[in-house]
């Protein structure tokens, strides 16, 4: 792209600093005041039972929304089937303690130009995060209080240790395979496995081992250390590119570009329709809900979470990569975020705990207007999010004394429609199943952020990827 009205430069100065350590300030900006959510404001009144599209796009996330858009731009009369009686899966822009939040993913970077050009396109802007002031990290004897930028610019060095080798073995991040050969190795490691193979201090085994158990989902020895390693490199190996991947949020929240993407002439949107099977003839393909209706189209999108393939029968049979994923799973099934009102005076702390911590990431939000200030965090597997006191309890392991006033948990494993959250590949998954994943199977094609070639597992971005070349599957097929 020639111009980025909506991000920063791809090089030079980063606006902000994103969520994961924060080093540099310049223009960051607190999302501010109460904004309530914004709901769905298409038509789903013309999505007729039984009807007979031209094509039939299960799930209403950010995958299902690119390919139905794209589909319908080409004149085809498109039918979006979703289980929820929401869009966007698991973007989830919901309000807590009065403020705008978001229960699922909810953060871009400058480098994700899919969805750049997306925002250009609706003229939709962005905010940066909340800065911290301080970062909590571990020690020899607990927690230690340093700088932002003291704790950054280690944990960078021991990222640099950790994925030494990748310049060559994701020489070009957006062609995972391009250099199979080299990752014939790489990818049965996970990543308690690449941790033990490196040259360093315990404590700094820990804080590795600490910051990932929050992304895999306290699952560091069943999760690939080669779906960070790719995300590094899409950051352009750097620890200021890592930190670019987070940097912004959109300003109307996670869900209103999806709302402008299934607003387009020609789709016909069903909530609350939920998919029992999928039969795919020569002629076209038969798509059945749970509550018996039956809808047909000459061609279907599967655009749901690779976890749930499972609870779709298929006919004919899924073929043996697909099955393979969706047995196996790629979401990540302990992915709890918890967003926490604090009361009081409370400053932008950023924390990171270990490996066995309750709340192993707490990441700063905005303060609020009558005193206080939210505070969102990712929980371990010993922390019983139904009990306030043990959420209490691990706030204040980093802030002492905190006051929680009330919060808000999604736990995206337990969630029926996600079965996980976020998509994290597991040991010899990329070699094993892509680009097997990406083929059409029969008149079925399938798209999601956990299968994209690039941006895979936590970002928008490989969603819309991988609806854009569903459509031009189904482009052939119909």
């Amino acid at each position: 792209m020639s111009s980025r009205p909506v991000f920063a430069p791809r090089h030079g100065a980063i606006a902000s600093p994103g969520r994961r350590l924060f080093l540099k300030a310049a223009g960051a900006t607190a999302l501010a005041g109460a904004i309530g959510a914004t709901p769905y404001s298409g038509s789903t009144a013309h999505a007729a039972d039984g009807a007979t599209s031209d094509v039939i796009v299960i799930g209403a996330g950010y995958a299902g929304g690119t390919a139905a858009r794209e589909l319908a731009a080409q004149g085809l009369k498109v039918t979006v089937l979703e289980a929820r009686d929401r869009i966007g899966g698991r973007i989830w822009t919901d309000t807590f303690a009065g403020q705008r939040i978001e229960l699922g993913g909810g953060w871009l970077s400058p480098d994700h130009e899919l969805v750049a050009h997306e925002m250009q396109r609706y003229g939709l802007t962005n905010v940066g995060d909340v800065v911290p002031v301080q970062s909590v990290m571990p020690s020899s004897n607990g927690f230690q209080a340093m700088s932002p930028a003291e704790a950054n610019a280690h944990l960078g060095t021991l990222f640099e240790q950790f994925h030494e080798g990748s310049q060559e073995y994701f020489a070009r991040p957006h062609d995972p395979l391009y250099r199979a050969d080299l990752l014939q190795q790489i990818d049965q490691l996970s990543f308690t496995d690449r941790i033990a193979q490196l040259s360093m201090s315990e404590l700094d085994k820990e804080w590795l081992a600490g910051y990932f158990t929050a992304y895999t989902g306290n699952e560091n020895s069943r999760r690939a250390m080669t779906s960070m390693a790719q995300w590094w490199a899409l950051g352009g190996w750097s620890m200021e590119g890592w930190e670019k991947q987070t940097a912004y949020k959109p300003a109307g929240g996670m869900t209103e570009l999806l709302q402008k993407m299934l607003a387009t002439s020609g789709i016909a949107l069903k909530l609350s329709s939920p998919v029992a099977a999928v039969t795919s003839a020569s002629d076209g393909v038969q798509v059945k809900l749970v509550s018996g209706q039956v809808y047909k189209a000459g061609a279907v999108v599967v655009a749901t979470p690779v976890n749930t393939w499972k609870t779709i029968q298929f006919s004919p049979a899924l073929p043996s990569a697909h099955t393979a994923a969706t047995t196996e799973g790629v979401g990540v099934s302990l992915s709890t975020k918890i967003w926490m009102q604090l009361s009081g005076s409370v400053e932008a702390v950023y924390a990171q705990g270990t490996e066995n911590s309750a709340l192993p990431l707490m990441i700063p939000q905005q303060e609020l207007s009558g005193g206080g200030r939210l505070m969102v965090g990712f929980a371990g597997s010993s922390l019983n999010v139904a009990d306030k006191a043990a959420v209490q309890a691990a706030v204040r392991t980093y802030i002492p004394g905190a006051t929680l006033v009330s919060y808000r948990a999604q736990q995206w494993g337990a969630d029926r429609y996600a079965r996980g959250g976020w998509g994290l590949r597991r040991p010899t998954q990329l070699l094993r199943q892509l680009p097997a994943l990406h083929q059409p199977h029969g008149r079925m094609v399938f798209a999601g952020a956990d299968i994209a070639s690039g941006w895979n597992g936590a970002f928008i971005e490989g969603a819309v990827e991988t609806g854009m070349r569903a459509a031009q599957q189904v482009a052939a097929l119909v």
